[in-house]
């Protein structure tokens, strides 16, 4: 039994890589059934491939009409299915939202792309960074003199693979009551874009300035930014607030009427190499002892063999071992439906005859597929 707010939601994930597995490893952390559609003879299932967890395998040979006719059965009774190729890739299979939707009218069409299915774009190669670069996100982002890609955090996985998760339950919700099912076309640059809302906001209302560093939150503000410590490593100090500010002042001994600008940007540079001189006299730890659960707004900046082993990560146990892999626990949480982690990554092609009976196939339909070679030969001899 599933556990989860999801719990008994119907999704089919057309395995990919980037925001597509990330939506699906959310899906089923809330107890979401997905099935993951791989390549017949495909490999997978490490067990470090952290967001392959929580869904069953199933390998078919998309190039066999034996393996189409699968898909478009398993989409009658899904609520829900997540692809994330480039546009036209599931037309020419003849998986297109056209043939699905007439299948199912009351299917909920995922579709994840970089540039979206529309655009001068549309049809090109990228990455993360190369979505999020015409969104304004990594031209703000980064030292003065460059931009930096901020992992794949605003591309794929927040402005991807979290708006897809969004738009698939509402098109279920909307579904649910009108029996329409929808497509949702979900480009990381149309999120990424999205995440921006507040800063074109502060631009707006001449808070923002296009350089980098230059800004309240972008590392140009004193107050809001990371200082190297005397052993080395890092911490976070966020004291916009007056109040916080002030204690900041307290708490590292800081009595230099200088500090007491904190609004003037003119003078961030001066008092931010001050505050970096003083930070630098005591080790992370030391810091982390005289601010660390203050109303400072303070944090060590921990890497990720430390993050797990953080008294307050350890105390709501954010980070799990499954499989002997340590990874963040499901997110976010509930008081009534906890969600829970399925299972580990499964191997391709693992669940082909189990799947595919729960879902509504007969054991002689499977044998057909077999026999076809739409999927790997499971019948015991």
């Amino acid at each position: 039994m599933r556990q989860g707010p999801l719990s008994g939601l119907k999704v089919i994930e057309f395995a990919g890589i980037g925001p597509g597995p990330f939506c699906g490893m959310l899906l089923s952390d809330l107890g979401a059934d997905v099935i993951r559609i791989d390549r017949k003879g495909g490999r997978g299932g490490a067990p470090s491939d952290i967001t392959a967890r929580g869904r069953r395998s199933v390998a078919l040979d998309l190039k066999s009409p034996a393996a189409i006719e699968a898909c478009l059965k398993l989409m009658e009774g899904a609520d829900a299915i997540l692809e994330g190729f480039r546009p036209g890739v599931m037309e020419r299979l003849g998986l297109g939202p056209d043939v699905a939707l007439a299948r199912n009218p009351k299917l909920v069409y995922g579709r994840m792309t970089g540039w979206g299915q529309t655009g001068p774009y549309a049809q090109a190669a990228g990455h993360d960074m190369n979505y999020i670069a015409i969104t304004g996100a990594l031209h703000a982002i980064g030292t003065k003199d460059k931009p930096v890609p901020p992992l794949n955090l605003v591309g794929d996985f927040g402005g991807g693979a979290l708006y897809l998760a969004f738009g698939l339950l509402a098109g279920v919700i909307h579904a649910r009551e009108t029996g329409k099912g929808q497509v949702v076309d979900c480009a990381m640059s149309d999120g990424a874009a999205s995440l921006m809302a507040m800063f074109y906001g502060f631009k707006a209302s001449g808070m923002w300035q296009e350089e980098r560093r230059a800004n309240l939150l972008d590392g140009g503000a004193h107050f809001y930014d990371t200082y190297q410590c005397a052993d080395g490593k890092w911490v976070s100090i966020g004291s916009i607030e007056p109040q916080f500010y002030a204690l900041l002042l307290e708490k590292t001994g800081i009595s230099d009427p200088d500090f007491q600008a904190q609004m003037d940007r003119a003078a961030w540079p001066k008092l931010h190499d001050k505050l970096a001189a003083v930070i630098a006299t005591k080790t992370r730890d030391e810091w982390t002892a005289i601010m660390g659960g203050t109303d400072v707004c303070f944090a060590p900046v921990l890497d990720l063999d430390e993050a797990p082993k953080h008294p307050h990560n350890v105390a709501r146990q954010t980070f799990v071992e499954v499989a002997g892999v340590t990874q963040p626990a499901p997110a976010p949480r509930f008081s009534a439906t906890p969600g829970a982690i399925q299972g580990p990554p499964a191997q391709v092609g693992k669940h082909d005859r189990e799947a595919l009976l729960d879902w509504g196939f007969s054991g002689p339909d499977i044998d057909r597929l077999a026999d076809a070679g739409a999927i790997a030969d499971t019948r015991v001899s």
